[in-house]
């Protein structure tokens, strides 16, 4: 009888608490749910910091994609125009055409080097006081320039319309002078600073382009300091100094 009264009994508790425990099991997933919701949620949350680098390289490989997708690699060139020249150069040559070629390498979609060449002919006409010194200057123009196109599309084909961009650097001048007053003809050279502006717009379908090019260009001879003489000895009293410039046209080919 007492087995009986301690089965009984044992059954009962057992039975209380397993009621209990099936109560609160609703309760315990709710939580256990909401925790887990709650870390995906900050898992999944937007951290501009730790994603910033990852949207940088995405950005330049985009761009990087584009350019070898659509942007041109080379570009050769023929251009030809007016050089002219400041202070006394202005007087004592004459402003005449030049003409030459290029050839343009672009490292991606805003930089590029170019490789260029320019020659022309110019009279050369000096007054002085018991005669008139006449003769011929020849300008061979060796240049190595960095171009930067200001158009983020400009060397896309068929998206940009207009492609301005500026043009700096470096030209090795060689001069080549004959004169009246002496039986044969000098040959000297000068290292000169170039700086221009420049805009290109592409035509048949962007595999060419027509352009137009503005440079100013400083340089400075071993003579620039010194007076031109006539052919007696004496001194025209007309120092060689100033600068050049350069306005020409552009056509140009895109590989």
């Amino acid at each position: 009888m007492r087995i009986i009264l301690v089965a009984s009994l044992f059954l009962l508790i057992s039975s209380q608490v397993f009621a209990k425990n099936l109560l609160r099991m609703p309760i315990v997933i709710a939580e256990n749910s909401s925790r887990l919701i709650a870390q995906a949620n900050d898992d999944d949350a937007y951290d501009p910091f730790a994603d910033y680098s990852d949207f940088e390289q995405t950005a330049d490989e985009e761009e990087d994609e584009n350019f070898f997708r659509n942007g041109r690699l080379l570009t050769i060139g023929f251009m030809g125009g007016y050089r002219g020249f400041t202070g006394t150069l202005n007087s004592i040559y004459s402003s005449n055409a030049s003409f030459g070629l290029y050839l343009c390498y672009f490292f991606d979609l805003r930089f590029a080097l170019q490789f260029g060449y320019l020659n022309g002919d110019y009279a050369l006409n000096v007054k002085g006081p018991t005669e008139i010194v006449t003769g011929n200057m020849t300008l061979s123009d060796l240049s190595f320039n960095l171009k930067y196109y200001m158009n983020t599309q400009n060397v896309t084909r068929g998206l940009a319309d207009l492609n301005p961009y500026v043009i700096f650097g470096l030209s090795q001048v060689f001069r080549t002078l004959s004169v009246s007053t002496a039986a044969d003809f000098a040959k000297d050279s000068a290292l000169a600073g170039n700086f221009g502006l420049g805009l290109e717009v592409p035509i048949m379908r962007n595999k060419m382009y027509l352009g137009f090019q503005g440079m100013y260009q400083y340089f400075s001879f071993p003579d620039s300091n010194k007076q031109i003489p006539q052919s007696n000895g004496a001194s025209t009293g007309v120092t060689p100094t100033g600068n050049s410039y350069t306005l020409i046209g552009i056509l140009g080919v895109n590989f």
